[in-house]
């Protein structure tokens, strides 16, 4: 029997391996698998039960029906032209081939390493178990999954009939489609979820469909994907624990003055705009990740909106109204408490957009008091905005729009799905498997925990978003308009440190870079090391990636970089230096609600409504 290179074992290896796959106990196993069907009627009862009583019903056809439309493009693009399509066929062919060729080769070895016809990318954890290498069942699994996969990634990126956006949409959607049927996420084609249900004679199963209905109850008849322990954490007491007030509530907002660290602080207050897709205390994690504690300590007066969980009553609150309850409701809120104007102001991703758009609201209206704008992971211009366009175009739109009406607002879990999706080999399916198959409850991840606490967001609000935004690219070209009047980017002449993060699939750093060219002031653009998150939640004392800065964001975002210079570590350290550089100023330390009745502790009543 011939070895692998990456065992010592033969693929035939004897009644041992073979017996890890027997199921021991067939009796008890069978009683599992009755209890396992019991738990499946209930999952099958919470999902059926809302829709019954009329409390909710599926948009799933729409996104069915535009991968559906999106694929019979793709084919009959292939289709169109027999050779063509012959060519395509003979290369999926050649690729089986070789496989097969491969595995034979294999069986007649005698003990000289073979190596695989194709193997998985770096960093693909799926087929990490030894089986997938010495068992030429699963082996055999592995590659032609992978022949095929690989072959309808080239289908997509070849079609060049295909509209640009048509191709975008073809490429994410093959990409889901791939994630979904991979060998891994089946437990009569992954070895090592067959191995642990034969040992476990099917508890793992039980245990699974138990968690399943739970999280379709919790989900009110959708799936809600637990991605950490929910019970390891508790807003207010282990996550978000910066200590503070809360200075203001508005219909849409509560804004949250924390108590400071140092003697004496910068004389301009800090007031942070956070997204209002998912909740502000991903800046306060804890005390080693929080970005506003380490502000807190750098000698800033940190402020921070804290948006609604919104729902029925809000449908109507618009870009307008987060911007005159929220944003310009902040700025009230740090003169009635600090008794200064001036103000240094922090957006983050799509409270970064609103801010942008607000500033050139505020420059025509001639409100002054945003001195500074720091903007992480922020898109102004849409060009490039990435795979979330897949979701955004005319039709999609409108049928989203439709659904949204009928409440007044956008289920937190349909904006979580999506996020999820853009990396669903790491967000959905090792949860799926780890939950649901072998029946294990995710670690206590603080990151995780606040990724999961999704928010709803207004009809509105979220309409206005996506077609001035991601559809019609408005605030860019200068034709968004907000409050009776257009608004342009140019008009904001004030200085931008602009933050972008290297491997972010949410606002890809190309699209950051590129929309430094609209503002009318000085743009010091800055790129973090990692992703959306990890790029920003970066703090110092970790020693983690690294960032580069350079010059002035002009020309290609590529010549950039390679003029850029790299530096080791976080980027809040120059930020705070570049923050000093324009004021720096300090004054003694100011203590929340001095001369103000405050309406509670940090971090208030508005982040702790969960959907």
């Amino acid at each position: 029997m011939s070895k692998r290179p990456d065992s010592d074992k033969t693929d035939d290896a004897g009644p041992a391996a073979v017996d890890q796959y027997l199921v021991k106990d067939p009796e008890r196993f069978a009683l599992n698998l009755a209890r396992m069907v019991e738990q499946a009627g209930k999952a099958a009862a919470a999902w059926a039960e809302p829709r019954q009583k009329g409390e909710t019903r599926d948009h799933v056809a729409e996104p069915m029906a535009d991968m559906v439309k999106t694929f019979s493009k793709l084919s009959e693009y292939w289709l169109s032209d027999p050779q063509r399509a012959l060519e395509a066929q003979t290369r999926l062919y050649s690729g089986y081939m070789s496989v097969w060729a491969n595995a034979i080769q294999r069986l007649g070895a005698n003990d000289i390493p073979i190596e695989d016809a194709v193997k998985p990318e770096r960093g693909d954890k799926r087929f990490q178990d030894p089986e997938w290498g010495r068992n030429a069942f699963f082996d055999f699994l592995k590659q032609t999954y992978l022949v095929t996969s690989r072959w309808a990634a080239d289908l997509v990126e070849h079609a060049e009939g295909l509209d640009e956006h048509t191709r975008h949409k073809a490429a994410f959607y093959v990409k889901q489609v791939a994630n979904a049927i991979s060998p891994s996420n089946f437990i009569l084609t992954n070895p090592e979820l067959f191995r642990e249900t034969v040992a476990s004679n099917g508890e793992n199963l039980v245990r699974g469909m138990k968690m399943l209905a739970e999280d379709i109850t919790a989900g009110r008849g959708d799936l809600k994907l637990r991605q950490a322990d929910p019970t390891s954490f508790e807003i207010g007491k282990n996550i978000a624990v910066t200590p503070g007030k809360v200075v203001g509530r508005s219909d849409v907002a509560e804004i949250i003055q924390y108590a400071p660290a140092t003697e004496t602080v910068l004389k301009r207050p800090l007031l942070i705009c956070p997204p209002w897709i998912n909740k502000f205390y991903i800046l306060d994690l804890n005390p080693e990740k929080s970005f506003i504690r380490w502000a807190v300590e750098q000698g800033h007066t940190v402020f921070v909106i804290s948006w609604i969980n919104p729902d029925e009553r809000h449908g109507a609150k618009s870009w307008e109204a987060y911007i005159r309850e929220g944003l310009q409701y902040g700025l009230d809120m740090v003169e009635k408490a600090t008794g200064e104007r001036e103000v240094n102001a922090i957006g983050y991703c799509v409270g970064g957009t609103l801010l942008a758009a607000a500033l050139a609201l505020l420059a025509q209206e001639g409100d002054s008091r945003i001195r500074s704008a720091t903007l992480f992971t922020t898109q102004v211009d849409f060009t490039y905005a990435g795979d979330l366009k897949v979701f955004v175009d005319n039709d999609q739109v409108a049928a989203l729009e439709q659904a949204m009406n009928e409440k007044g607002f956008l289920e937190g879990t349909k904006m979580a799905t999506a996020f999820n999706m853009l990396r669903s080999g790491d967000l959905i399916w090792p949860y799926v498997v780890n939950n649901y198959m072998r029946g294990k409850d995710p670690l206590p991840f603080d990151l995780l925990y606040w990724n999961a606490d999704s928010t709803r967001m207004t009809a509105a609000n979220h309409s206005f978003y996506l077609r001035n935004c991601y559809l019609e690219n408005n605030l860019s070209a200068g034709r968004m308009e907000l409050a009776g009047r257009t608004v342009s980017l140019a008009d904001v002449s004030i200085p931008i440190y602009n933050l972008a993060a290297r491997e972010d699939h949410i606002a890809p750093a190309r699209s950051v870079f590129l929309g430094c060219r609209y503002f009318g002031g000085d743009v010091e653009f800055v790129l973090a090391g990692s992703g959306h998150i990890a790029g920003v939640v970066n703090p110092p004392a970790l020693k983690k990636y690294q960032h580069w800065t350079g010059g002035k964001p002009e020309g290609d975002y590529e010549d950039w970089i390679a003029s850029a210079t790299e530096n080791p570590g976080s980027w809040w350290p120059h930020w705070q230096r570049w923050i000093e550089a324009r004021e720096g100023t300090r004054v003694p330390a100011r203590e929340p609600c001095k001369g103000m009745k405050p309406l509670g502790d940090a971090p208030g009543t508005y982040v702790k409504v969960r959907v």
